[in-house]
């Protein structure tokens, strides 16, 4: 028909090329269909995704196909105009190619990892770009990936190239004349396909959310599309009018005092309590990575990873039910050290210029030194940025350790942990020291120098019927189990533990089928990503204590200070959870990249989505709801506004909880 109509050759070759990047973009949104699809949605279910998926992929398409018409403009420069025309325009639709799969790729591991599509929150990793890279390349056949990649776009060049001379072969004997009005048309039909819309409104990122659930919102996506359009969440909001009208009830649930009220300050002085210990304890407190509750002995699951943390959790005040505000180590640390959810969209907040300098607790210990160890480089997502808020901290990181190193992460844990004890030992005044762990994380390394921890061979079926997804993941989960061991025992041998108190929180849970353990709603609603375990361990100072109720990471240093004999200042959003006279248990979610917040009680789950009206109300201590409909309406009500205003004074916070 283009050529009964007289084309030219440059057009009939890019509406080949629109059909080639057409049927890839639809065969990727398949795959990804077939692969992340949730039991209760059907291909009928998904049709009105992959009507709305096809505008933004022509969108794209257009995007990348538009130079090679408007250059054609300039007859000299049209791929038919000269063997050097045509290479460069191959080369060119090749690179493009070589991009798109690996966007593709990319989007196909962070759906299968984190259950959402590619999105700006991957640059936090790329500004750390070394790091990552070493991480990736020990936990993952990355050459060969990046080999496969490589083939995939020279067999794109070889078929690009193939419709280039289809279309010269097929316009040989005839004569066609340059008429620039098919590249003006062609041109108007683009800009159309990249505006994409009929009415004044063009298409737009929230457009794919009308339908109010998030896969289908996200199948309608495409990863370029989701990846550049997220970029403008990664600038923090500076504004306070939605805290003034949040201020009263998130007051409330603080518990603050008439004064800071009439002041609508969230600043208030806290004074040593009954209990709090007047020996000026030793604070030890060790952030786990990916400490996921259900994995663990503590849960009752029966791969019992974790049998001497479940022996530690009865010997101390051990919190069943603590929950971090999000996923990912950098949210976990800061929300610990600062008392604020880490609540900015798309960029850690401890890589925010306008949010790195806060307020911490931390500093309310006169008296003590303060020190850090991480088995790495504290460099790697801006840790010391954040640990400089800390007065007169001093850093052990990589490089200051006489342990070798074993992976990306640096010194395994174990080693972590002898040498921490070894700074401990030679102290002479009381220490707050915070510990960083690595190890239970890709590439997942047990150093083969400890040969006296057993790795445990376990079947597929059975691991995933508890939670891991593989063998390596369950023997590093052990393993910090063993860590912990190891730590405990010298300490013990040590004068400084009698007087010291060891504090364990994850930085964050792990997703995964956790329905052998938890009712429905821990899994299907993703609260397994942030439930952890919290134990205060003080043999010599501490009566053991089991706690069912729910409380949160950013409880853990006001919980700390509480057991102080000592007064500090509290300017953020975390509460002594061992003081009596709290009330109203709870603990704030966030899910960045889904964009929903969420409040979990001892008894139910709120959760609403930020950019679609929609809101949940999920049992958490079985799968049987203990309401009614008019008592969910008036939970839903209450919840949400308390919900939002809690979201609302934690962004305000990340920008003004200065230290003063």
């Amino acid at each position: 028909m283009l050529l009964k109509w007289r084309a030219p050759k440059t057009i009939q070759w890019v509406v080949k090329l629109f059909f080639i990047f057409l049927l890839v973009f639809t065969l990727f949104r398949v795959s990804t269909f077939l692969a992340f699809r949730p039991e209760n949605i059907s291909l009928i279910d998904a049709v009105p995704s992959f009507v709305m998926g096809i505008r933004f992929d022509i969108r794209w398409i257009c995007i990348l196909l538009i130079p090679i018409v408007l250059l054609s403009f300039i007859p000299r420069l049209s791929p038919y105009s000269s063997i050097n025309a045509r290479r460069a325009w191959v080369t060119y639709l090749a690179i493009a190619t070589f991009l798109l799969m690996f966007f593709f790729g990319a989007d196909y591991g962070h759906f299968a990892y984190v259950s959402t599509r590619l999105n700006a929150s991957a640059l936090n990793f790329a500004e750390d770009a070394k790091i990552s890279f070493q991480m990736l390349w020990q936990s993952y056949p990355l050459f060969w990936i990046v080999l496969a990649l490589i083939a995939v776009a020279y067999l794109f060049y070889w078929l690009y190239k193939k419709t280039h001379q289809q279309v010269e072969s097929i316009n040989n004997k005839s004569e066609i004349n340059y008429r620039r009005r098919w590249y003006a048309w062609v041109t108007v039909l683009m800009v159309f396909g990249i505006y994409g819309s009929v009415s004044s409104k063009p298409l737009q990122w929230m457009d794919a959310f009308v339908y109010k659930d998030n896969f289908k919102s996200y199948l309608a996506l495409n990863p370029l599309q989701n990846f550049f359009t997220t970029l403008r969440f990664r600038t923090p909001e500076t504004g306070n009018d939605a805290v003034k009208k949040s201020y009263v009830t998130v007051a409330g649930f603080l518990q603050l005092d008439s004064a800071s009220i009439r002041k609508q300050s969230f600043e208030r002085w806290v004074y040593p309590n009954s209990h709090g210990l007047e020996s000026k304890p030793n604070i030890v407190l060790v952030i786990c990575e990916s400490f996921s509750m259900y994995k663990s002995s503590m849960s009752g699951n029966p791969l019992n990873a974790t049998p001497y943390f479940n022996q530690l959790s009865k010997e101390g005040i051990f919190f069943n039910r603590c929950f971090t505000p999000h996923f990912a180590t950098a949210r976990g640390v800061f929300a610990t050290l600062t008392g604020i959810p880490d609540v900015q969209l798309s960029k850690f907040s401890s890589r925010n210029e306008a949010s790195i300098q806060q307020h911490t607790i931390i500093n309310n210990f006169d008296g003590y030194n303060k020190m850090y160890f991480i088995g790495g480089n504290s460099e790697f997502n801006n840790y010391r940025g954040l640990l400089n808020n800390i007065k007169d901290v001093k850093i052990y990181e990589e490089g200051a350790y006489t342990s070798p190193k074993v992976n990306v992460w640096g010194i395994s844990d174990k080693d972590l942990f002898l040498e921490s004890n070894k700074v401990f030992a030679t102290q002479q005044q009381p220490f707050f020291a915070v510990i960083q762990t690595a190890d239970n994380h890709r590439p997942y390394t047990i150093p083969e120098t400890d040969k006296d921890f057993v790795k445990r061979q376990i079947d597929k079926d059975t691991l995933a019927k508890y939670g891991f997804l593989s063998v390596e993941e369950y023997n590093a989960f052990a393993y910090s189990d063993y860590a912990f061991k190891t730590l405990i025992d010298a300490a013990k041998k040590e004068r400084y533990f009698a007087n010291t108190i060891f504090v364990f929180v994850g930085d964050h849970g792990v997703e995964g089928n956790a329905k052998a353990i938890y009712p429905d709603a821990w899994t299907d609603n993703r609260l397994s990503d942030e439930h952890v375990p919290l134990l205060f361990y003080a043999p010599s100072l501490l009566q053991p204590k089991q706690y069912d109720k729910v409380v949160s990471q950013i409880d853990v240093l006001p919980t700390i200070a509480g057991l102080v004999h000592q007064s500090y200042l509290n300017t953020t959003l975390g509460r002594d959870v061992l003081n009596p006279s709290i009330k109203n248990n709870g603990a704030f979610v966030i899910h960045h990249d889904e964009g929903k917040i969420g409040w979990v009680t001892d008894s139910f789950y709120f959760v609403k989505n930020i950019r679609f009206d929609q809101e949940q109300l999920l049992p958490v201590q079985s799968n049987n709801r203990t309401w009614n409909a008019a008592e969910e309406l008036a939970i839903k009500k209450r919840m949400s506004a308390f919900t939002t205003a809690f979201y609302e004074t934690a962004k305000w916070m990340l920008v003004n909880n200065k230290e003063k």
